[in-house]
């Protein structure tokens, strides 16, 4: 299975320019079966979407999953998950997050048998260590195999994520900020110690670079040995976009 993880800054690109239109060429050229996004409605209001979920429908084959609370957000605190057409959404959940601003995260039960879990952490460290220690808590009690993105605005590889290491492989496939001049892994994974890494990357196409101040990362898992009837089947990826 094939994931992806896009803090896509509510659409507003490197030029400045709100455009929705790039960030779905940039998940289209993903081929991704599950899309974790941060920053995917505004903050001010009622949080409308920055990514319409009609514009989704009609170019993808990605379905939101039903986390917003209202009628107008395509999340909840800006997290939204999609997920390929077909691979059903047996379970979804919130958690808020212990922060200075409203922070929260967002998880997906996929077919009873995998979950995702995707976050948009603090920017201070302190606030993230909490945040981390509130999520290995509410986590815990899941015995799917699981993978948690997001971006975790940790600038460092070797400090600042130790409360989740306690249950996941951490892994950070490359520099995914600013898309300019990448130069932090400021978007990453952690997978249950059930799953395998097979492959992982940045997109540094030429539209991801412009569409958003951070690349998309992906990662394709399996399942160890000893739990290898639990990832659900992955569908066959959808055409490429342009770039």
């Amino acid at each position: 299975m094939k994931l992806a993880s896009y803090n896509i800054r509510k659409a507003v690109g490197r030029d400045r320019r709100r455009d929705p239109g790039r960030v779905i060429e940039v998940i289209i050229s993903l081929g991704a079966d599950i899309v974790v996004l941060q920053e995917a409605d505004r903050r001010l209001g009622p949080r409308p979407a920055a990514l319409p979920a009609r514009m989704i429908a009609e170019h993808t084959d990605l379905i939101p999953a039903p986390l917003a609370v209202n009628d107008v957000s395509l999340g909840w605190h800006g997290n939204a998950v999609l997920v390929r057409r077909g691979l059903a959404v047996t379970d979804v959940a919130r958690f808020e997050l212990p922060s200075l601003e409203p922070r929260g995260a967002v998880s997906v039960e996929i077919e009873g048998r995998f979950r995702v879990t995707g976050a948009h952490l603090a920017l201070m460290r302190r606030y993230r260590h909490q945040q981390l220690r509130e999520l290995h808590r509410v986590l815990k009690p899941h015995d799917l195999p699981m993978v948690v993105t997001g971006d975790f605005n940790e600038w460092s590889l070797r400090r600042g994520m130790e409360e989740l290491s306690r249950g996941f492989h951490l892994h950070a496939p490359g520099a995914s900020y600013p898309t300019m001049r990448p130069v932090a892994h400021l978007d990453r994974f952690a997978l249950s110690h059930d799953l395998e890494l097979t492959r992982s990357g940045v997109l540094a196409s030429e539209i991801a670079r412009m569409a958003s101040d951070h690349l998309p990362v992906w990662a394709e898992v399996s399942v160890s040995d000893a739990g290898a009837a639990a990832l659900p089947q992955a569908a066959e990826p959808a055409p490429l976009g342009r770039g």
